[in-house]
């Protein structure tokens, strides 16, 4: 166990290492630069600006740098912010996206899986057509269309949720609910056959002939198996959902990670689109590692070499 851990650590850092390293001649492979989006005239405060910011040194010289400040934690001077860092910008945005996540991954894991179970136990009865049927409406119906929706309904409507922004508590519901509906979609449906798969299995058959209770086949033999495809999906799910979505948070108004990395983007601010990428990317490798450590935990017949 801990051998695979070490190499999944490894494995990780290389992965890491390879993102961070394919961001940064991208980004110096585009044409132009940082500040011809700017009215400067004179060449002469280009090159002063490009020097200031170390963008006229050899390219090998900057990647080395580049290198250095991330393994500090140091993702650079913002081109676009005046005074600002990556790392200060980064920190006024994630906790937005990380609550609005957190929340969402929990209705998904909890609500997902049970329904999940509910739809597979009740196969081709009224709650699970239904079930299926409005999964599929969260699966195919856009995220703008939703947030515009609960907006016209829950606050212009019934005046229950602010319009803009997250002030209070109730500023959340709408952005958790929305961002949690495509993969909570997902989850009960991806529950469900995972549900029907292992009940057709003859170990089921021989609990049951044993006489052991109902609950017990389901939650000791069945869903111990049924939850693996799921716990795949909800480490990379996880990330996505913590590292917020410009869509709904345009529409609602928040100031989180996504819409920051949109709009760095859209301004070509080089620092900060290489920091919130190589942030997203160790959150992600990061879920995934835990995913991978979670699998031995929930099923010990998996085995590592």
């Amino acid at each position: 166990m801990l051998r695979y851990i070490l190499k999944r650590v490894v494995s990780a850092i290389i992965t890491i290492w390879f993102i961070m390293t394919l961001t940064f001649f991208l980004m110096k492979a585009i044409p132009g630069d940082p500040f011809s989006s700017e009215k400067m005239a004179d060449p002469v405060i280009i090159e002063n600006m490009k020097a200031k910011y170390g963008l006229d040194r050899p390219l090998s010289e900057q990647y080395v740098k580049y290198l250095s400040d991330y393994a500090h934690g140091d993702f650079g001077i913002s081109f676009m912010k005046k005074g600002l860092t990556t790392n200060d910008i980064i920190s006024s945005g994630f906790p937005y996206s990380l609550t609005i996540g957190i929340w969402a991954s929990a209705i998904v894991l909890l609500v997902g899986v049970f329904f999940g179970i509910i739809a597979a136990l009740r196969q081709n009865k009224f709650v699970d057509r239904l079930l299926m049927f409005l999964s599929t409406l969260g699966a195919t119906i856009p995220s703008f269309v939703f947030a515009t929706g609960f907006l016209f309904v829950f606050s212009k409507i019934l005046g229950l949720v602010p319009s803009y922004g997250v002030n209070n508590w109730k500023g959340y519901i709408g952005p958790v609910i929305v961002s949690a509906l495509f993969s909570l979609a997902y989850v009960v449906r991806l529950m469900r056959t995972s549900t029907l798969d292992v009940l057709n299995q003859d170990y089921i058959r021989t609990a049951r002939a044993k006489g052991l209770p109902e609950w017990k086949v389901l939650g000791k033999h069945a869903m111990r198996n049924a939850i693996l495809p799921v716990v795949t999906y909800i480490g990379p799910m996880f990330a996505a959902l913590i590292t917020g979505s410009f869509v709904v948070e345009k529409v609602f108004g928040i100031p989180g990670i996504g819409n920051l990395f949109t709009n760095s983007i859209l301004n070509r601010d080089y620092t900060l689109i290489m920091g919130i990428t190589v942030f997203f990317s160790v959150i992600l490798v990061i879920c995934i590692l835990v995913v991978d450590i979670l699998y031995v935990l929930i099923d010990p017949r998996i085995k590592y070499q």
